[in-house]
């Protein structure tokens, strides 16, 4: 037992600051997921959307430090207790994520490793398992140093967690694991191979024979039977190849501008999923920053989801003198973790992305 709670304490403890580390080097995406989880299609819990961040944040914080409390073997009960209760509750979501198909990625690993819902739920199971073997054993989880010594790495440890989620929610990432980083191409991440793989679709059609329903599946092809069509659903039994970018337009009055913008040699982007909750200082910083992009010979344009009433109010009030073009709300998202956030592109490649406390960052050669 005592060796399986050592192998148990190292494999627990190093996942948890793992997964913990990843998803506070962006907590704004794992904030977005929690968001999916609090709306109306999943648990309906719309209060809590507006603290979602702050939710997200405290997570993950507290997710890396239970994990370095492990491998310290620092308060045993109040870790493994506490690591107890989170797998618990992570265990159900993602069973019913998976059960349901309500969130296809649950945001274990944030962007840096996908996992589908069955694969987060395998895997909360046999972190599940460990943490019980830790719960069984507590009494062999022995500190490391003395207090005194285990207090002064914790604090610094928990110091660390709260200064990089500072960091990174005033900036960007540190590291970009999305299809949008600098140096990617968006036109080559949205396209689909000739030899890609196909889905494979059963279609289960249910026809009136004899007075009673049957239903008969097929590929797709309609099915040879005497009898009276009922209904037909279908059932994506293998997914096809998905693009990196497949959600991606820049859309103005009903036309799609996206092939022709993504070829200009100088283009600057302002995204901004959503006006209304895009921060006021960075909207303010867009028409010098505009003026000058220009000046330099770059086309400038605004990427937003909100609708124009909208964007012609937020144009007006801080005298932006760009357009704005449509895209989803949930690539835009994707695109850049800040509200109002600013690319620079060269015939679709990023050169420069940046938040708009960043600004002065921004090049124009």
């Amino acid at each position: 037992m005592k060796y399986l709670v050592h192998l148990s304490r190292l494999f627990v403890g190093g996942l948890f600051i793992f997964s913990g580390l990843i998803k506070l080097n962006d907590p704004v995406g794992f904030a977005f997921k929690l968001e999916e989880y609090f709306g109306p299609t999943v648990f309906d819990m719309s209060f809590l959307e507006p603290l979602a961040l702050p939710i997200a944040i405290f997570v993950v914080i507290f997710e890396v430090f239970l994990g370095v409390l492990l491998l310290l073997g620092y308060k045993p009960k109040f870790t493994v207790y506490s690591l107890l209760a989170m797998i618990i509750f992570f265990t159900f979501l993602t069973w019913y994520s998976a059960y349901y198909n309500k969130v296809t990625d649950c945001g274990c690993f944030g962007d840096a490793i996908k996992l589908t819902p069955w694969e987060s739920f395998t895997k909360d199971v046999i972190l599940l398992v460990f943490i019980l073997i830790l719960y069984l054993g507590i009494k062999h989880i022995k500190p490391l140093f003395n207090k005194g010594v285990l207090n002064v790495i914790s604090g610094i440890a928990l110091l660390l967690c709260v200064l990089f989620a500072y960091h990174v929610l005033n900036h960007l990432p540190v590291k970009d694991f999305r299809p949008y980083k600098i140096g990617d191409n968006i036109q080559e991440n949205m396209i689909i191979p000739d030899d890609a793989p196909k889905p494979v679709i059963d279609y289960h059609w249910t026809f009136l024979v004899d007075g009673n329903e049957t239903v008969i599946t097929t590929n797709g092809s309609y099915p040879e039977v005497d009898g009276e069509y009922v209904s037909v659903t279908t059932e994506t039994v293998v997914e096809g190849y998905e693009p990196p970018i497949h959600d991606f337009s820049m859309e103005k009055d009903g036309e799609d501008y996206t092939e022709d913008l993504l070829n200009k040699e100088k283009l600057f982007v302002v995204i901004a999923y959503n006006l209304a909750k895009s921060n006021e200082k960075g909207l303010k910083a867009l028409k010098e920053l505009s003026e000058k992009a220009i000046q330099s010979g770059y086309e400038f344009i605004g990427l937003t989801a909100s609708g124009p009433e909208e964007q012609e109010a937020v144009s007006k009030t801080f005298g932006l003198n760009f357009d704005f073009y449509f895209c989803d709300e949930t690539a835009l998202k994707t695109i850049v973790r800040s509200n109002p956030g600013i690319l620079k592109l060269k015939r679709g490649t990023i050169l420069e992305k940046v938040h708009f406390n960043d600004l002065e960052d921004l090049t124009f050669d």
